[in-house]
């Protein structure tokens, strides 16, 4: 099996045996700890631009079939493992992960110390990395890395292009396409909803010319920061009708009132997050995939409320709107494989768009 070589920003490399696609992708390094799921993880169109680290070292292992998909186009960058199994074994596989790969142009790399590479992440933080010939100059690698910015504006690229309908007997929900995981249209039709998926720049006014009796804010890549029609249509949005945001659309949700996001060191990727909700005192396991988090002290400054924390670095996990109908969580209560800890929060919504009504104002007087 053929040799590759990843290059690091900081000059760091390391080699390992070439899988997938032998395109030489660059992009942030990042990593995810979950024991399982590498589908669902490589199909997340919130990985958009990065290389995915997977710190549970046999992944493959069941192979890749067909509806475990959370996006219909991967966008990573490239896989890095410590194995690669070559021989899967489910009764729903239908590819190798290294025929899934190839068939979609993603580079794999495998073999190397993904602890080391782990560690040094969580250390440094973020940073780039290329995939390479073993004979590459380093020096010449590392120059171009520092001097490539790190993708912006992802969310133009995974967004819905167009809108479209996933039908169902209830009410209707709008989702604002951000780069939204196939997870949250599923639950959202479990409970009855009618789906209309609609892109990321999609004004207010077009989004409430739907007539919704709710909107969902979806997961998706990158900065909010780079977004700002977006945070405008949310703040628009508020006071209108319901609204539930999932990670960036949590994010999008606290920047509309407010309050304001940062960068994280390393982010928070894996399938075993403790969140306390504060109201309760109950902790639930979380799924999480983000490198950006909303700063706690700007909340106060808000008509936020800060109901959840990160019980490992009391990060923000979950706002709710004090005046009007909207709440949001950091986490994936729509994760799959799982954990399922966090289902209830769709039928919060579903209890809040139901029990919702609409506020109006005519000659200075309010009707509810």
């Amino acid at each position: 099996m053929k040799k590759r070589m990843l290059v690091m920003e900081n000059g760091v490399t390391f080699t390992g045996k070439a899988f997938g696609s032998s395109t030489e992708n660059a992009g942030e390094v990042v990593f995810n700890t979950s024991m399982t799921g590498y589908q669902e993880m490589m199909s997340d169109p919130s990985y958009c631009g990065q290389i995915l680290t997977l710190t549970y070292p046999l992944i493959g292992n069941y192979g890749i079939n067909r509806d475990d998909f959370e996006s219909i186009t991967p966008y990573i960058k490239g896989l890095i493992v410590k194995s690669a199994s070559v021989h899967p074994s489910h009764f729903r596989s239908r590819f190798t992960l290294h025929e899934w790969l190839k068939a979609n142009n993603i580079p794999g790399l495998m073999g190397i110390d993904t602890r080391k590479l782990t560690r040094m992440i969580r250390e440094h933080g973020t940073m780039k990395g290329m995939f390479c010939e073993t004979d590459a100059d380093i020096e010449a690698v590392v120059a171009k890395l520092q001097e490539t910015a790190f993708p912006n504006i992802q969310v133009a690229h995974v967004s819905t292009k167009t809108r479209y309908v996933t039908p169902a007997s209830g009410k209707r929900i709008v989702l604002i396409d951000y780069g939204a995981k196939k997870g949250i249209i599923k639950d959202l039709n479990a409970l009855g909803f009618e789906v209309i998926v609609v892109p990321f720049n999609t004004k207010a006014q077009d989004v409430m010319a739907l007539s919704p009796d709710g909107v969902m804010l979806s997961n998706g890549p990158g900065d909010p920061q780079d977004i700002p029609e977006a945070v405008e249509t949310v703040k628009d949005l508020l006071g209108q009708v319901p609204i539930f945001g999932i990670c960036l659309g949590h994010q999008l949700l606290a920047l509309a009132s407010g309050a304001s996001t940062e960068k994280m060191r390393f982010g928070h990727r894996g399938a075993n997050h403790p969140v306390k909700d504060l109201r309760t005192g109950k902790v639930a396991i979380t799924s999480q995939n983000h490198g950006y988090t909303v700063n706690p002290l700007s909340v106060s400054e808000t008509n936020l409320e800060i109901t959840h924390v990160n019980v490992n670095d009391q990060s923000v996990e979950g706002l709710s709107h004090t005046i009007h109908p909207a709440f949001s969580v950091q986490y994936h209560p729509e994760a799959s494989p799982g954990p399922e800890d966090a289902k209830d929060l769709f039928l919060a919504f579903k209890h809040l768009v139901d029990t919702y009504k609409p506020v109006t104002k005519k000659e200075g007087i309010v009707h509810a």
